[in-house]
């Protein structure tokens, strides 16, 4: 594995690992609030971004490459309402797909095509997490303040489970 794609797949563990401590600090934000299917929607998609994590790590030691775990910065700690959260969340997975796309650059430059490969992955991934996220962004700006549909979509976000996709996904 060359040195550059090595960089910066391990800077994208770092951004998967913060992703996952972001999604915690509002699932945090969710419960103190008294929205229990909020919190329970971030801690899976916390789940989410550490199986990715893990994908990242296990790609890069297949390659015979070496892991570099750095620190990860503090995320938020405060949102003004559910909405600004979610749209937090839209913002940060917008980010994460620009990272994602950058890899692919690399790799492409690179001409690092099994890492090409396994980022298409993602490149898919990032497509249904975007629309995730925007369909209760919408839903949300939707009912403005109205606390009934707030606590519809609070036992809506309940069910959600992490189902770790197959490797044939």
């Amino acid at each position: 594995m060359k040195k550059r794609i090595e960089e910066v797949l391990n800077q994208q563990i770092n951004e998967e690992l913060y992703s996952a401590y972001l999604y915690q600090a509002i699932r945090a934000y969710f419960e103190s609030i008294g929205l229990s299917g909020f919190s329970n929607w971030m801690k899976v998609q916390a789940e989410e971004e550490l199986f990715h994590a893990e994908k990242f790590f296990s790609h890069i030691v297949q390659r015979g490459g070496r892991i570099r775990l750095t620190a990860i910065k503090e995320p938020a700690f405060e949102w003004k309402n559910p909405l600004d959260a979610f749209k937090a969340s839209l913002e940060h997975e917008k980010h994460i797909t620009s990272c994602i796309h950058n890899l692919v650059s690399v790799a492409e430059e690179e001409k690092d095509y099994p890492s090409k490969t396994f980022l298409n992955w993602f490149v898919d991934e990032q497509v249904e997490e975007e629309d995730n996220v925007s369909k209760i962004v919408q839903e949300l700006e939707m009912i403005e303040n109205d606390g009934k549909g707030l606590l519809m979509i609070d036992r809506e976000l309940s069910s959600r489970t992490f189902t770790p996709p197959t490797n044939e996904e």
